[in-house]
């Protein structure tokens, strides 16, 4: 991701309502009458019978499942056609912005974007060695409990057999394959919950520029691809006025037509029919509220129905205040919650880049183990979940050094995961010089800016009268805990026992007026972030 402005912020893709038989012309002139009047055109999002009526109002009532508040780590594969060229995240849209670095091997690799485009990029997505019965083993084993799948990202292409998507879907085309069902049943079998994400809200804006041409050089003025009226149903077909100039190569926030709310709506919704996620993750904010409260008041009350009369389902946005009062779960891509947040919440990131990019392997810049479960448990600390994305090649099986990884988050899982998985917030999240992350406007981001953390640091959780400190690095000789000084602030009670996860042997240990002091072992029990187990406090 270049800036903060880059691929999630602006939500995201999907098109035309090739459904039903209608035809791009068809399409293009509902479009146009929608425009011409912000009530015309065909807009019944209808919603199953349930708890919640569509409203703002009846959202306030939602309450976020047991089960997201144990879970603390999820996996995702950010993969889909774009991954095909194994070029990196927003391969789609900018092979269509001449000087993008993507447009220039794109151009050495497939020929000129009028010629061989996204279109082309589809069909070419092959999936070969895709197990995602496998998958989903490893990523269980690391101590994931729950997985999410791409449903559709901003490229409009449906990784399910789309109804309102006939044409471009991972079905249809491509792996010619239910890319989400079998993720579904393979998740299903190994008791993962199972989530979706979904990128397509502005699409409809993220597309403009394959309606473009060259500026400069031998192809200059001549339209690529997008612009064939053939392929509407991928790239959409825009009014004339639509087109305009971007700045510095963003989307044009530009309101979309009615008619393409509809689209979203429908098209959405037969995803949510058709596999009940147990969450569906919205990669932006509620940008269409009479379409979204809709739509996440459909996902409860299908989940109701399956629960008998319970919601077990979760909605995610990154729009703050659309979680303010029930509705969803706050999600922060990239980025830490600057303290503990009353309500769980989620990070969304990735070992390395979003769709996978052979120059990220060969350059050796994905996360370490060490980077990842610093996060892990420096975001449970603070009520948070990670969802971390581990992005599939073409062919749909993991390379070498993202198999290493997982491995070394499977090892730290074996020992640690008591400590994470259904533990809650203590009164503070840690200590230390690495407790802020970088002040960044709306938390998003931040995590470029995280301090590496060391033997100084400790991260709190707690389970039932059990709390636990996660030294996050090996200290020289004695671990201090500051926050538990015996008559400090936070200690309420004695501490009467202290133990090492993974250490099967008595510590010796001190508690005075400076901190619980704590004699390790000379092994270490594993690779990074140690637990220290306490018993004995009155934790609230």
């Amino acid at each position: 991701m270049k800036t903060p402005f880059s691929r999630r912020k602006f939500l995201k893709t999907s098109a035309l309502a090739t459904a039903a038989g209608m035809s791009a012309p068809l399409w293009h002139s509902r479009v146009h009458a929608a425009e011409a009047s912000p009530t015309s055109g065909a807009f019944d999002p209808a919603i199953a019978p349930g708890p919640f009526d569509g409203t703002a109002e009846s959202l306030k009532a939602y309450q976020v499942p047991d089960w997201f508040r144990d879970a603390k780590f999820g996996i995702w594969a950010h993969w889909g056609p774009q991954s095909a060229a194994e070029d990196g995240d927003w391969y789609g849209r900018h092979i269509y912005i001449q000087g993008e670095p993507q447009y220039k091997t794109h151009l050495e690799r497939f020929g000129h974007p009028s010629k061989f485009g996204h279109k082309d990029i589809c069909k070419i997505w092959t999936a070969d060695k895709f197990d995602p019965d496998h998958l989903i083993e490893l990523y269980k084993k690391a101590g994931a409990k729950y997985f999410m799948s791409m449903g559709v990202h901003h490229d409009n292409f449906d990784l399910w057999d789309s109804k309102y998507q006939p044409r471009w879907n991972a079905v249809a085309m491509g792996p010619k394959k239910d890319i989400v069902g079998l993720f579904k049943q393979a998740a299903q079998k190994q008791g993962l919950k199972f989530a979706v994400s979904e990128h397509l809200a502005w699409s409809y804006v993220w597309w403009t520029v394959s309606h473009g041409s060259d500026k400069t050089g031998p192809l200059a003025g001549v339209p690529y691809d997008g612009a064939d009226p053939q392929y509407a149903d991928l790239y959409h077909d825009y009014p004339k006025e639509f087109l305009v100039p971007e700045q510095n190569n963003q989307p044009t926030r530009l309101p979309a037509p009615l008619a393409w709310r509809q689209h979203y709506f429908d098209r959405l919704k037969d995803l949510i029919d058709k596999y009940q996620p147990d969450l569906l993750y919205n990669d932006g904010g509620m940008v269409f509220p009479e379409v979204h409260y809709r739509l996440v008041s459909h996902l409860y009350n299908v989940n109701a129905k399956l629960h008998g009369g319970k919601v077990e389902a979760v909605y995610t946005s990154k729009g703050r205040n659309d979680s303010a009062i029930g509705t969803c779960v706050f999600d922060i891509e990239r980025g830490v919650a600057d303290n503990i947040l009353a309500n769980p919440w989620q990070t969304d990131t990735c070992i390395g880049g979003w769709h996978y990019d052979q120059k990220v392997y060969q350059s050796n810049s994905y996360k370490t183990p060490k980077r990842v479960i610093d996060m892990l448990v420096d975001i449970v600390s603070r009520n948070g979940n990670l969802m971390l994305n581990f992005p599939l090649p073409n062919n749909g099986a993991l390379d070498d050094k993202e198999l290493k990884i997982l491995s070394g988050i499977t090892a730290w899982m074996d020992v640690n995961s008591e400590g994470i998985h259904a533990s809650r917030p203590w009164k503070i999240f840690g200590d230390g010089p690495g407790t802020k992350p970088a002040a960044a406007a709306d938390l998003r981001f931040n995590e470029s800016k995280l301090q590496d953390l060391t033997a100084e640091d400790v991260r709190f959780t707690t389970k039932g009268d059990t709390l636990y400190a996660f030294v996050m690095g090996w200290p020289e000789k004695d671990a201090v805990i500051k926050p538990l000084a015996a008559n400090g602030q936070y200690v309420t009670g004695k501490i009467a026992d202290v133990q090492l996860l993974g250490f099967p042997g008595k510590l010796k240990w001190t508690q005075d007026t400076d901190g619980l002091k704590v004699e390790l072992p000379p092994e270490k029990p594993c690779d990074y972030a140690y637990a220290l187990k306490i018993a004995g406090l009155k934790l609230t």
